[in-house]
């Protein structure tokens, strides 16, 4: 394979790390309880072993799937990686899933073994009322092998067992070896879903290697680095932007269990992190929080951020806390951010970067052509498929196709521009624009307004049908306690800063809006 992966695959990066960065320490995990727990490369290597010799015990195979529904957790890495190392293929399960959203993972990849949290078992052990295998999943066509990790107290149900005692009693050194090519599928990521139904995007070992070292690339990230996270681990932006290039230069992953706002600035001074990775909510409720003496006393030298926020919002963040944000964008299916700023230099907020190493950005018309400077059209780009691209949805040849080309360029379904000097402004999502009388409305161009109007604490915007024009705009407000809601202030904030026809004809005030497990506004939620 003539990348920058080469042949290599997981199992062999890890005999490579255990063997050169042995006793550098590889991951600290910091619990929403204040626990620590720390491993070298060395001893996390054996604990990948000995994950993947219990795998092995129970009949997992080469190519088998395997469930993963796990919190932030050290067994979460650990159980992908020993997965890897056996060639399975691990499945990582959003924690918030319900049970049909569990259903519809565990029936669409066929899973046959589950490593879960005490809190899923009722979902996988037979003659539980609410079990995938009972009358809420339908006719069971088997009942997975459960393990159940951090089981401590609470117990175990039916013929679950408990992981965390069986994985000690297992040896240090893997017991088997299997062939490995790195275009074998390495995991499932299955997508968010905010707008439809999720599709598991399959990743390659060489997919996974890529990630990482562009991730080194892109954050100019070193051996001596320590990048902190809080990013959910069944999510890309854990796995290919933050886990793998820590992997593949030898650095510290600082894991934190579950992000807190009051915490988390003190985290990254008292923990020593070199690189974080924030999103829009991150960056909106730390700005919340009292100011403390010597903020700005750190070590970050990095800060990924993923798409833009209002420039004086941007501004103020990151005059206080002495960060630059570093903005790009990708989709899981692209493995990579396949537009990014630089560690250094130029930028030119609120653009997303200039296209990475190994991508061809553009973006075209309806027909495909290029657009010139300035014009907003359909982002494409172009990489290898299993390497700097996806090798596919699982098990949907239809919809692959529909996303990629047969010469290896993905559409990605959002709206951007390119200016002149080759930088890409994302204006929207497809899904996100609104068709009302003609006219092609930015749902996150009218978000933007209205999250300036002083006293509301989110917001989200909509098309839904209208009879005469074609689609209406809806907005949804919440606003924050003690603000008394004045909708028709809010309107007026519109008409000043919005051509008449985007400003919301329907207006609904919230408690709360719908979220994914990694802070998205889940839109198909709402009508």
């Amino acid at each position: 394979m003539a990348t920058i992966v080469g042949n290599q695959n997981l199992a062999d990066m890890w005999e490579w790390l255990a063997t050169n960065r042995g006793s550098h320490t590889f991951l600290e995990f910091h619990g929403k309880d204040g626990s620590q727990r720390d491993f070298t490369y060395a001893e996390f290597n054996a604990y990948i072993n000995r994950v993947a010799n219990l795998l092995c015990s129970v009949g997992v195979t080469a190519g088998q799937n395997v469930g993963v529904q796990l919190y932030n957790s050290p067994e979460h890495i650990a159980c992908c990686m020993a997965c890897a190392k056996l060639g399975a293929v691990a499945v990582p399960i959003n924690m918030q899933h319900t049970l049909a959203e569990c259903v519809y993972v565990f029936e669409k990849c066929d899973i046959s073994v589950v490593i879960a949290e005490p809190d899923c078992q009722c979902y996988y052990c037979a003659g539980v009322e609410s079990c995938i295998a009972g009358p809420l999943g339908g006719e069971p066509h088997h009942v997975p092998t459960l393990f159940i990790a951090h089981a401590g107290d609470e117990g175990l149900f039916g013929t679950a067992r408990d992981f965390d005692a069986e994985v000690a009693e297992q040896a240090s050194e893997l017991s088997v070896s299997a062939c490995i090519d790195p275009l074998d599928t390495a995991m499932i990521i299955f997508t968010s879903g905010t707008t439809s139904d999720p599709k598991g995007v399959e990743l390659t070992h060489a997919n996974m290697l890529y990630g990482g070292y562009y991730g080194d690339w892109q954050c100019n990230l070193s051996p001596d680095d320590r990048l902190l996270t809080t990013m959910p681990a069944f999510h890309s932006n854990f796995q290919t932007a933050a886990l793998m290039p820590v992997l593949t230069c030898g650095a510290t992953l600082i894991f934190v269990e579950k992000y807190s706002a009051h915490r988390y600035w003190s985290q990254v001074r008292e923990f020593g992190a070199t690189a974080l990775q924030l999103v829009a909510m991150m960056v909106r409720t730390l700005m919340m929080q009292p100011v403390v003496e010597g903020e700005r006393d750190h070590n970050v030298k990095s800060v990924q951020y993923y798409l833009a926020i209002e420039e004086p919002e941007k501004d103020e963040f990151e005059n206080r806390f002495g960060v630059r944000l570093q903005n790009c964008y990708g989709l899981t299916e692209s493995v990579c951010w396949v537009t990014t700023d630089l560690p250094y230099g130029e930028r030119r907020w609120p653009s997303v970067g200039r296209s990475g190493l190994g991508y061809d950005v553009r973006v075209v018309d309806s027909e495909g052509n290029v657009l010139p400077a300035g014009e907003v059209g359909d982002i494409v780009f172009h990489g290898e498929m299993g390497v700097s691209l996806m090798k596919g949805y699982y098990n949907d040849e239809a919809a692959t196709n529909s996303c990629v080309d047969c010469k290896g360029w993905m559409r990605s379904g959002d709206k951007g521009y390119f200016d002149e000097g080759g930088w890409m402004y994302f204006v929207d999502r497809k899904s996100n624009m609104i068709k009302r009388a003609g006219e092609n409305i930015s749902a996150s161009e009218v978000e933007e307004v209205l999250n300036t109007f002083p006293g509301l604490a989110e917001v989200a915007v909509i098309g839904v049908d209208d009879p005469v024009r074609d689609q209406a705009v809806k907005a949804f407000l919440v606003f924050e306690p003690n603000v008394e809601p004045d909708v028709e202030a809010v309107l007026e904030h519109c008409r000043h800063n919005l051509a008449h026809f985007k400003v919301p004809t329907i207006v609904e005030v919230v408690d709360a809006l719908p979220h994914t497990s990694v802070g998205k506004c889940a839109k198909k939620l709402l009508h």
